[in-house]
């Protein structure tokens, strides 16, 4: 069977074919006892069949305007155990204690108030440190399509639960590329959008993480997207997400760019999305983007961001590839990290010129296939040691720099078997626009073939010819 989306698990729920307590036992006990690829830490308890009931409930006294002012009524959404439930523990992925209050982010509140219901914590990275879901609290998160590699990270186990159908979305981070990675190595559809849109409290020092959505659509990740976005009194920083709203139109000016290392295997993959977006009325033009020093500034950044929330008597207990990056952040001077910020500017800089000739970006996500299931990076990037544990994924992390939207979706599968994501990137607040152009995109090249792995819980359609 196919896996439902929202939209079609929400008619389902207004034709009475099933309840929402029927929907959410049978998710819950699938997390329970399918979950073989390592996506959750935690698995919901009665909070959300006690949610489930609520939902009933509703629907029985309101009917069809049931989903009135609750759009994701019934909706099952896991949530990244970076982030704070008041009915859940959050370890963030850390043997390290957890001293945040329990309660609930305020995405995952307005998740819930909008009828979604939290099903449970997925699997991250220490803090989410790594672009590979692995540490030393839970097993390693494997990749759907290929159990003895890594589904990427640190949102590793939001994409490998999507994937295999264990809710229809998830709720995710992405400092660096956490989203979009994992995304892309499994085959689903990752949104970051622009800073600021959505409110991340605690806010990070270093402005470089968002919160976003994952589903196996861009229509289901965007849906889940419209409920969180908006500004809390928590978060000085959002609302910001609105600024350089520029308007949309069906035909784009879209520059192509194609990052250093990107292999043959997935460069065959994602040009079939250049001529897919070239069909559909768009001008794609090769472009160029060079900034120096880029991710020498982005280590200095996140290290020292890393290092100010680390106590020293905390070192005990940390993933020992985060501690690289804790001792390289308490080594770094004002003078480095004023550079850093340059750097970044230089960027923010380069980047609106360009978007101002092309309305969108787009790339492949990641230029390589995934890697070992218990390695952090390629081997040429593996040891913490060298502090290039992201330099392997330069398409990603440059838009965490500049606070732009950024969608990944499917675009094949590789001779291997193994999914290659596109990108769409656009400038800051033109997220509609982004994500329209993505759905449109998705639509042509339909969706991928289910996961090899029988971990698979209901497999999506097959690709058509």
């Amino acid at each position: 069977m196919t896996a439902p989306g929202i939209g079609d698990l929400t008619q389902s729920l207004r034709r009475g074919d099933t309840t929402v307590l029927e929907h959410v036992q049978r998710v819950l006990s699938a997390v329970r006892d399918q979950d073989t690829l390592g996506a959750f830490v935690t698995a919901a308890g009665d909070e959300a069949l006690q949610a489930a009931e609520q939902a009933d409930r509703r629907i029985r006294e309101r009917g069809q305007d049931a989903w009135h002012g609750a759009p994701l009524l019934g909706v099952t959404v896991s949530v990244k155990d970076l982030l704070q439930t008041r009915d859940l523990p959050t370890t963030r992925g850390s043997l390290l204690e957890n001293r945040r209050a329990r309660q609930d982010a305020p995405a995952v509140a307005r998740l819930r108030a909008a009828g979604a219901v939290i099903i449970g914590k997925t699997t991250t990275s220490e803090y989410g440190w790594s672009a590979a879901t692995l540490g030393r609290l839970a097993p390693p998160t494997a990749n759907p399509y290929a159990p003895g590699l890594t589904a990427g990270g640190s949102s590793g186990g939001a994409a490998a639960a999507v994937a295999t159908g264990l809710g229809e979305g998830a709720l995710a981070t992405d400092g660096a590329g956490s989203i979009r990675i994992p995304a892309a190595f499994c085959g689903v559809a990752g949104y970051k959008p622009s800073y600021g849109r959505v409110p991340y409290v605690p806010n990070g020092v270093d402005r470089l993480a968002h919160q976003g959505t994952l589903a196996r659509t861009v229509t289901d990740a965007a849906a889940l997207a419209a409920v969180i976005a908006g500004p809390h009194p928590a978060d000085p920083d959002s609302g910001l997400g609105s600024i350089d709203r520029p308007p949309g139109s069906r035909s784009q000016h879209i520059g192509w760019i194609e990052y250093e290392g990107t292999t043959d295997e997935i460069r065959t993959v994602t040009e079939q999305a250049m001529a897919a977006l070239t069909a559909q009325g768009h001008r794609v033009e090769r472009i160029e983007v060079r900034c120096d020093d880029l991710y020498p500034a982005l280590v200095d950044i996140l290290a020292a961001a890393e290092a100010a929330g680390t106590p020293r008597e905390d070192e005990e207990h940390c993933d020992p590839g985060r501690l690289e990056i804790v001792r390289h952040g308490r080594s770094l001077s004002g003078t480095a990290l004023i550079r850093a910020e340059e750097v970044r500017q230089q960027l923010r800089t380069r980047l609106r010129s360009v978007m101002r000739r092309h309305g969108l970006l787009a790339m492949a996500t990641v230029p390589i296939e995934p890697f070992d299931l218990k390695a952090i990076a390629p081997p040429w990037a593996a040891d913490p040691r060298d502090l290039l544990w992201l330099a392997w994924s330069p398409a990603s992390y440059p838009f965490n720099m500049t606070g732009q939207p950024a969608v990944t979706l499917p675009a094949g599968l590789t001779g291997s078997g193994l999914p290659a994501g596109i990108q769409l990137v656009g400038p800051v607040g033109a997220d509609d626009l982004v994500l329209t152009v993505a759905h449109r995109l998705e639509t042509e090249l339909g969706p991928l073939p289910p996961p090899r792995a029988q971990h698979a819980l209901v497999p999506a359609t097959e690709r058509t010819p």
